[in-house]
């Protein structure tokens, strides 16, 4: 029989999509307000995967991932959703919101994304959020899982999830 683990540590993410720089600005520093020291924040780049959040966010639409240095346990990835829910409120207007903020975490064997989106491959957490692994690292590269967004399937983003897990590593040691 297995033994229950305790949760492993595991390195923080938040994708922001979002059209105004200045909501991002804002997000961003209530992020770092809560999660602590930035250790990557990637480039914005154009995001243009589908035309889903045209209508509630506008357009032309920027992504970008920002990883923070503090890690945390894979068990509060739930609670973490739930507070970027709050700062996307914080920043929305007129029941729309100006950016969509989803937290993730790598850990050496995957990256995983919190939703408050029920589907085939998402299981339960807590309080409405679910939990998805959107990448499998194997063969020494981050490769695609069941239902992988397309933008998590660009090559500059999968060298960038594998720098970000280089560095988690290197975290783990110290």
């Amino acid at each position: 029989m297995g033994k229950p683990a305790v949760p492993k540590k595991v390195l923080l993410f938040v994708s922001a999509l979002y059209r105004d720089k200045e909501v991002y600005y804002n997000s961003l520093d209530s992020l770092e307000k809560i999660f602590g020291e930035i250790l990557i924040e990637s480039s914005p780049k154009e995001w243009n995967y589908s035309d889903y959040y045209k209508p509630e966010i506008g357009s032309p639409l920027f992504k970008r991932f920002v990883f923070f240095k503090n890690l945390i346990s894979e068990a509060h990835i739930a609670d973490i959703k739930l507070k970027t829910n709050q700062i996307e409120g914080k920043y929305s207007e007129n029941c729309k919101r100006k950016i969509n903020l989803d937290p993730g975490y790598i850990s050496t064997a995957k990256l995983v994304l919190a939703t408050t989106k029920d589907y085939s491959h998402r299981i339960y957490l807590k309080d409405g959020i679910y939990g998805e692994v959107t990448l499998i690292f194997k063969k020494n590269t981050f490769c695609s899982a069941i239902n992988t967004y397309r933008d998590y399937e660009d090559l500059e983003n999968i060298k960038l999830f594998n720098l970000a897990r280089k560095i988690y590593k290197e975290l783990l040691i110290d």
